[in-house]
């Protein structure tokens, strides 16, 4: 007999296998967004998922892609309930998830080592934050890049340019 935290245990593995819907490079699990797996008997589970942001559209692709995983492993009944506390950070990126970021092109976020507010500073092209830990070019791996957009293929995502080799890159914004 399996018991209901091993079974948890593999669930929450198969459930974090799931590749994120925006990002296929990098799973649920490596992203952060899946925050636990309940069971409640043998055929029964729910399970909590965190948006990278609220309102984020790619919520309803994950839970899906969970529940067919589950329900493909003999789960009867799957639960996904969206849970907004505590937020979600980039700082919940596992060290596997930025290496693929940064693997497949994308800059990965710099680790927010606060638990404060993210300043915001209107107009300005360089933060304070990028001159202390600049964003480095996932290409060539040179700091000297520049903002083009704030937002590029997804709100999670700013659209900069390497200075050094000039090839356009996306940052995972810091959240």
């Amino acid at each position: 007999m399996v018991t209901a935290t091993a079974l948890e245990a593999e669930l929450l593995e198969l459930a974090g296998s799931v590749p994120d819907p925006e990002l296929p490079v990098l799973t649920l699990q490596e992203l952060g967004v899946l925050r636990a797996v309940h069971a409640s008997g043998p055929d029964t589970v729910e399970v909590d998922l965190t948006p990278t942001y609220t309102g984020c559209p790619a919520i309803e692709a994950m839970s899906t892609d969970i529940e067919r995983v589950l329900r493909a492993h003999g789960m009867r009944e799957v639960t996904v309930r969206t849970v907004l506390s505590p937020a979600w950070s980039t700082d919940d990126i596992t060290a596997e998830g930025r290496r693929k970021l940064q693997e497949f092109g994308i800059a990965p976020p710099r680790e927010r080592h606060d638990t404060g507010p993210i300043p915001l500073t209107l107009g300005a092209t360089r933060t304070l934050a990028e001159d202390t830990d600049p964003v480095r070019c996932p290409h060539c791996g040179s700091a000297d890049t520049e903002l083009l957009s704030r937002f590029s293929s997804t709100a999670c995502k700013a659209l900069r340019r390497c200075l050094s080799c000039r090839e356009p890159f996306d940052h995972f914004k810091e959240l």
